[in-house]
């Protein structure tokens, strides 16, 4: 129960700090200059990263539930599996919807695919690295 906790707790970080890493980088800010409108003037880093460290222990739990139901030998392709299903139902799944609902740039939604994927695959190999299901 320790690791499980210490695990989330550092991704939960590393969520954040990717978050920042992809979302405030000059190109980032340039393809959702759209966005400025409705942005907020400043982020709650402290809501933020909250938010991210209670995303990961959801999706460490997530991880170990699936675990054994996971493709692959080892723990890193256990986690990249995971990380393709995780960026399937939270990135592509949002970026549709984005899509269909709103009038995004093409170009804001190619990105947010593409960070999203590099995002859920990090975490989940950190995750398949890290995470050892206990029988």
């Amino acid at each position: 129960m320790t690791r499980f906790i210490l695990v989330s707790v550092v991704a939960g970080v590393l969520f954040g700090v990717l978050d920042g890493l992809l979302n405030a980088n000059p190109l980032a800010q340039r393809l959702y200059a759209f966005y400025k409108p409705i942005t907020r003037p400043a982020v709650s880093i402290v809501a933020g990263m909250g938010i991210d460290i209670a995303a990961s222990f959801a999706m460490a739990g997530i991880f170990l539930l699936l675990y054994t139901s996971l493709p692959g030998q080892t723990g890193w392709l256990k986690g990249l599996s995971f990380g393709l299903l995780l960026w399937f139902f939270r990135v592509v799944m949002g970026v549709a919807s984005q899509w269909v609902m709103f009038n995004v740039p093409p170009a804001a939604l190619a990105y947010s695919l593409a960070a999203g994927l590099l995002e859920m695959l990090v975490l989940s190999i950190f995750y398949g690295l890290t995470l050892k299901l206990s029988l």
